[in-house]
């Protein structure tokens, strides 16, 4: 499935844009409601975390609210991704049932649609953090590859979770709650380091396949850590999507035939 992102990649960009476009049709603000949620989370973390409970960085050499930031845009795009193509087929149903359409395709384009505001939030990271004196290097590139990594991810899980949800309308509800859980299990407001768990825990919370990438997004920004230093997260991380990928697809493949059916 994976050719579709090069042969329908005029397609899947249409399609990603009207998406994004439709989300707030007839609305005054447009697409800035979709800035506007995001930025008001950063400060109510920000205001519990470090005003409120005095929370500090890792590493105390970097303002919390950096630090935080760090963390928070990564999950942002990981959240809205995966909530949009776990629904994508039941939302987009009318075109499942077309024969000559390519519905495959369909997890991709809520994948690429929550690329636009991704976007929009790594260079408000970048504006956020020369205005507290730190300007980005060479290092910062590496947001690139973090940000494929969190893509890579959406869709190994994406293909299995649209497929359960099209038979199993509880599906979009069941990753509403993991997601809810899953952003407090991802050390993003806290450091798994610094707070005394003991060593198997530590290695359970890393094996979150998130917690590659928000270390990823902080090595970038903050700490100037090239990504082939964590060598062993690094192959854990794509065993892990690669393994999930075959069984998504595996059940993608198994359910498609009765898709047209249930939806």
């Amino acid at each position: 499935m994976l050719k579709y992102l090069i042969t329908e990649r005029r397609l899947i960009l249409t399609l990603a844009k009207n998406d994004f476009k439709k989300k707030f049709a007839g609305s005054y603000l447009g697409v800035i409601w979709a800035l506007v949620q995001p930025v008001v989370t950063v400060l109510v973390y920000w205001f519990v975390f470090q005003v409120g409970l005095r929370q500090t960085s890792a590493k105390g050499d970097v303002p919390y609210i950096l630090w935080m930031l760090a963390g928070l845009v990564p999950w942002f795009y990981f959240n809205e991704a995966l909530q949009g193509a776990t629904g994508s087929l039941v939302e987009y149903s009318y075109l499942v049932k077309k024969v000559v359409f390519r519905f495959e395709i369909m997890p991709m384009v809520k994948a690429v649609s929550a690329l636009y505001v991704h976007v929009f939030f790594v260079s408000l990271t970048y504006l956020l953090f020369c205005l507290y004196g730190r300007f980005p290097g060479i290092y910062t590139l590496q947001i690139v590859y973090y940000s494929f990594c969190a893509f890579m991810l959406v869709l190994a899980l994406g293909y299995g979770t649209a497929a359960i949800a099209a038979l199993a309308k509880d599906m979009v509800q069941l990753i509403t709650i993991v997601l809810q859980i899953g952003v407090w299990a991802t050390p993003i407001m806290w450091d798994l380091e610094g707070i005394g768990l003991p060593g198997a825990l530590v290695v359970l919370f890393k094996l979150n396949p998130m917690y590659y990438i928000v270390c990823g997004y902080r090595d970038s920004l903050i700490y100037h850590v090239p990504f082939w230093e964590r060598t062993w997260l690094t192959i854990y991380f794509w065993a892990f999507v690669a393994l999930v990928y075959l069984w998504s697809t595996r059940i993608f493949k198994r359910s498609r035939a009765h898709f047209a059916d249930v939806l």
